[in-house]
């Protein structure tokens, strides 16, 4: 049987984005299969006792072992440079799972302001009822990360880029600061990828992904993964097996096949993202782009270390506040106006009434989230038209 599940160290990482992880059945398929089975069948009943004792490997039930889910962990955990990694229903669930698989009442997380919404309402809302308390600090600022540790300080959680302003922290300095606390340290690399950033290779001990954006990169499926060293991994697998928030054979397949042009996507919207944001910077409708591949980015320096390249999400503040902002909206044909993101096709949105609306005018006040702020997540259209489409919305704030 030919098998791709350990790919050779000397494999690129494109390479490794087309092969790993693909165990070819004995119909010696060249594309991965998919299974779409609840269950599966042995040949004895001693079979089957050895599997659901784990005493010998294999698949049992599709909630916890699928061979089409396995091969994208397998082929994630790869591009990431982690031991494992574990897919879940979607990218919010992997964050449940990862806090789930680790934390206990009395346990303490330390994370970024700059935080996805549903995530700070899931930290706040949620975890706070199994006793679980999360501080918030400025996400670059590591004198306050340092100083916000306390010895019930368990997990150390940050976004970077942060998500819509494109902050950034030193991955390997908060590294060294969670490790000297003996603090776990996730990363939510998902506006990046491994294409442009391994949090692994820089100290981090987790790597968490919304699949559903840049991995499957056509808006095709919700699905969620978390990558990161076997002992960890065992834990949030245990969560999946229990809890259930599994991902779906079918998502697995789409996100396996996403993989494959994820290095070559990520170029194309960097590409895009990098001429936008210079026009963007330059327009007079626009008060500030936020966009870690700018010059005049506070971080572009770190970023340029760290990153392999800037993602393609900008953070557009534009003259008239929300009304402002809405109306450039509002103008648009050809972008999508909705609060995904990572898509060939680009999208926009406001992140003050949508991506973040439930966060309250205090929390987003220190998150930087303002009434004139929107968001730009570059596909990979023509950028012309990309141009000609905003164009029009701003072009009228200043006639």
């Amino acid at each position: 049987m030919h098998d791709e599940s350990n790919p050779a160290d000397a494999w690129g990482l494109d390479t490794r984005a087309i092969r790993a992880g693909h165990r070819r059945t004995g119909e010696q398929e060249h594309g991965e299969p998919i299974f779409p089975t609840s269950s599966f069948v042995y040949e004895s009943a001693a079979e089957a006792a050895r599997k659901f004792g784990g005493k010998e490997p294999g698949n049992i039930y599709s909630r916890f072992t699928n061979p089409t889910v396995r091969t994208f962990e397998q082929r994630l955990a790869a591009l990431e440079g982690g031991e494992r990694c574990v897919a879940t229903s979607s990218g919010m669930s992997a964050i449940l799972a990862t806090a789930l698989a680790l934390l206990s009442a009395g346990d303490e997380i330390v994370a970024s302001r700059s935080l996805f919404g549903t995530t700070v309402s899931l930290f706040d809302k949620y975890l706070s009822k199994l006793g679980i308390t999360t501080r918030y600090v400025e996400l670059s600022n590591l004198e306050a990360w340092e100083a916000a540790v306390t010895p019930a300080t368990r997990l150390m959680f940050a976004e970077t880029p942060s998500n819509p302003l494109s902050e950034v922290v030193d991955i390997a300095a908060l590294a060294e600061i969670a490790r000297r606390h003996e603090a776990w340290l996730a990363i939510d690399n998902c506006f990046l990828t491994p294409a442009l950033q391994q949090p692994l290779a820089l100290g981090a001990d987790l790597v968490i992904h919304s699949a559903t954006k840049y991995l499957d990169g056509q808006g095709r499926a919700v699905g969620g993964a978390v990558v990161g060293p076997d002992t960890l991994l065992e834990e949030m697998y245990g969560v999946v097996r229990t809890c259930g928030p599994c991902l779906s054979p079918f998502n697995a397949w789409i996100f396996t096949k996403g993989l494959e042009t994820l290095g070559l996507r990520m170029q194309a919207h960097c590409a895009n993202a990098r001429q936008l944001a210079e026009w963007l910077e330059a327009h007079p409708a626009v008060e500030r782009v936020h966009y870690s591949g700018l010059a005049s980015h506070p971080q572009h320096a770190l970023a340029a270390r760290q990153q392999r390249d800037f993602g393609a999400v900008l953070g557009v503040e534009v003259k008239g506040g929300r009304e402002g902002a809405w109306s450039v909206i509002d103008a648009t044909r050809l972008l999508s106006i909705t609060g995904n993101l990572g898509d060939v096709k680009s999208t926009i949105t406001h992140p003050g009434t949508t991506t973040h609306g439930r966060l309250s005018d205090d929390q987003k006040a220190a998150a930087g989230i303002r009434e004139g702020l929107i968001r730009v997540a570059v596909g990979l259209e023509d950028l012309a038209d990309i141009q000609a489409d905003l164009s029009r919305g701003l072009d009228a704030l200043v006639r």
